[in-house]
């Protein structure tokens, strides 16, 4: 539902200002038991004697228009996304406001790039891009980067070219370097305070590069050596990339994580860069295309690699 525009819309209601006397930490304030969206309110008349008409009512029109029934729930995969289309921001138009750009931004950027490897006949190596989801909750489950369905992918590979056992694929991803794509916090000056302004990611500046993210500084996080920061710098400067190096904000303020310190453990050799993003995580996250072009010329740059 919401792929047609005169499709209806569900809406999460909040308690008006007037009567609104609640106070503290938002986390208590909003709960998510409270965060129950409308989606009808006539109730079904040719039905007597019924507990809900108003649910009866709604479900008779799922099941008219899209042939699901009550029981279709169980199994099904529900989500609730803003429905607000994507938009240029600014009388220059230079940004892109939608939702979920923290990552789908870094995954569109790198499919690409990807793609457009196509034209290259005898690639020096193997280019590959991985897209996982749970991340937000510590990348747990098959689809997660903690899942091992991408090890059992490459296994296969090897197997095909006449590796096999455990050591072989050991020794491929000690030898590999990653890209750990997600968007980084671009500075806003509104908000200054929460930021390192020496060292945030500002707009128009190109990819941004963390060396580690993490919180209270370093906390739960990897860290890219030096020696694969100077690989990436070089590269990017080698291919005309314009890019910036930035921090998860004003250290002890906060932070947070990625996959990298996934496939570090696993002794692949990641760093951290992506598109920076103001507003992450609300529903309409704002970027800069210049940015976003960067971040694409900078993911095609390193999956094509040098001549090393």
């Amino acid at each position: 539902i919401g792929m047609s525009s005169d499709d209806p819309v569900f809406v999460i209601s909040d308690l008006l200002p007037h009567l609104d006397n609640r106070e503290g930490d938002f986390r208590k304030v909003f709960q998510g038991k409270d965060l129950n969206a409308l989606s009808g309110s006539i109730p079904i008349t040719d039905v007597k004697d019924f507990e809900n008409p108003v649910k009866l009512m709604f479900l008779n029109l799922l099941y008219e228009k899209y042939g699901l029934v009550e029981e279709d729930f169980f199994s099904a995969d529900i989500q609730l996304v803003p429905a607000i289309e994507p938009r240029e921001v600014g009388l220059d138009r230079s940004m892109i406001g939608a939702y979920a750009h923290d990552d789908r931004v870094c995954s569109y950027t790198a499919v690409t790039a990807l793609k457009d490897m196509s034209s290259i006949k005898n690639p020096k190596r193997t280019a590959m891009v991985l897209l996982f989801d749970r991340e937000e909750i510590g990348s747990e489950g098959v689809t997660g980067a903690k899942g091992r369905f991408w090890v059992a992918f490459i296994e296969k590979l090897l197997n095909l070219s006449g590796e096999k056992g455990l050591y072989e694929i050991d020794f491929l991803l000690e030898k590999s370097r990653m890209i750990s794509g997600d968007v980084a916090a671009g500075f806003d000056p509104t908000f200054k305070d929460a930021h390192d302004q020496t060292n945030a990611a500002r707009f128009g500046y190109g990819i941004a590069i963390l060396k580690y993210t993490g919180s209270r500084g370093k906390s739960g996080t990897s860290e890219a050596s030096a020696e694969f920061m100077g690989y990436v710098r070089n590269l990017l400067n080698e291919k005309g990339v314009h890019w910036q190096s930035t921090i998860l904000g004003e250290v002890d303020r906060g932070g947070g994580g990625t996959v990298a310190k996934f496939f570090a453990e696993r002794g692949v050799t990641v760093v951290d860069a992506g598109t920076a993003v103001l507003g992450m995580h609300s529903p309409f996250e704002i970027l800069s295309k210049a940015d976003l072009y960067e971040t694409y010329r900078a993911y095609k740059a390193f999956l094509e690699g040098d001549s090393v």
